[in-house]
């Protein structure tokens, strides 16, 4: 029979929906502008719809089945961790997103005359394919065996040939803290995010380079290409800061709880860290919106023309050319 729900759980819910509300139209409009948009078609830009189905996924999957398991519902063993894998496979989604922009980034300005060459939308799709294929491994992982079953049972005493049996489903209950940080963070969490800072403190340095020297480029004039890639590499750079902030507080908590069990974190920590991560999926589109142009003017064009009823043809060409500048 099911708990009733305390005040806290419904104010946690009650975030959590906001959020989702949030998150699943921002990201939706995200993947709306670039599919409309043919100054949106970059190899950037994919990869940033592939960063936006994820986001949308956490508002849309993500969301619900944290706060079912917040719930706290009896389940078998193997239905609980279906329910908690989603959102690792979506944060590695993201991670890896956010490495192929930080190399797209790189590319394009470290080798302007062939990056379009060698960045074809067939590559790019192959990437982002990978990118996807990668992270279904890293978050089913546990579905393939570490986990924590075997000291569920020893700790519940059952006879090891017994296959099922109920559990309390929460988050820590059926997922390894090994996994966690061993595999998930010092692996597929903390290696990319040094990488990209690496990756973007070179693309900084490189543009200051050009942009000093005056250097030609693919472009007729580099004071203008080397600074609108400045701009939006600095819009991409803010992402990957934000999405950092968001996730390391809990990566941080799973450590403590892992070297240190005896350490008691208090709830609300653990709430606000929970909190940040799944809130990085409402940041991204407005991000967007207030530091990348095209981005604005896309959106600008989506709502005059589908929410205020401005169809008026001259005035969306008008911002469509406005936006490939």
């Amino acid at each position: 029979m099911a708990h009733p729900i305390s005040a806290f759980q419904a104010a946690y819910i009650s975030i959590e929906v906001l959020i989702a509300l949030v998150s699943v139209p921002g990201n939706i409009l995200v993947i709306w502008a670039v599919k409309m948009n043919q100054a949106l078609r970059d190899a950037t830009f994919c990869f940033i719809v592939s960063l936006a189905v994820a986001d949308v996924a956490v508002g849309a999957l993500v969301i619900p089945l944290a706060i079912i398991i917040n719930i706290g519902p009896q389940t078998e063993f193997y239905t609980c961790l279906m329910v908690a894998c989603p959102v690792l496979i979506l944060t590695e989604s993201s991670i890896l997103a956010l490495l192929a922009i930080a190399v797209d980034r790189y590319l394009r300005v470290k080798i302007p005359v062939r990056y379009k060459s060698m960045v074809t939308p067939r590559r790019a799709a192959v990437a982002i394919a990978c990118c996807w294929i990668v992270s279904f491994l890293v978050g089913l992982t546990p579905m393939f065996g570490w986990n924590n079953l075997n000291k569920m049972r020893r700790t519940q005493e059952l006879n090891s040939s017994h296959t099922e049996f109920v559990i309390t489903c929460q988050f820590e209950t059926v997922i390894s803290m090994e996994y966690m940080v061993y595999f998930n963070f010092f692996v597929w969490v903390l290696p990319p995010l040094l990488l990209m800072l690496f990756i973007y403190l070179e693309v900084f340095n490189l543009i200051r380079k050009q942009l000093n020297k005056k250097v030609s480029s693919s472009s007729n004039d580099p004071q203008k290409y080397y600074g609108k890639e400045l701009k939006i590499a600095k819009s991409l750079a803010l992402v990957l800061f934000l999405f950092a902030l968001s996730w390391l507080p809990l990566h941080v908590l799973n450590c403590i709880t892992l070297f240190c069990p005896s350490c008691q974190t208090p709830h609300i920590l653990t709430y606000i860290a929970i909190f940040l991560t799944h809130g990085n999926s409402a940041m991204n589109p407005i991000v967007y919106a207030f530091r990348i142009k095209k981005f604005r003017t896309a959106f600008l064009q989506i709502w005059n023309q589908y929410f205020c009823c401005k169809t008026n043809k001259n005035a969306t060409s008008t911002t469509m050319a406005e936006a490939g500048n």
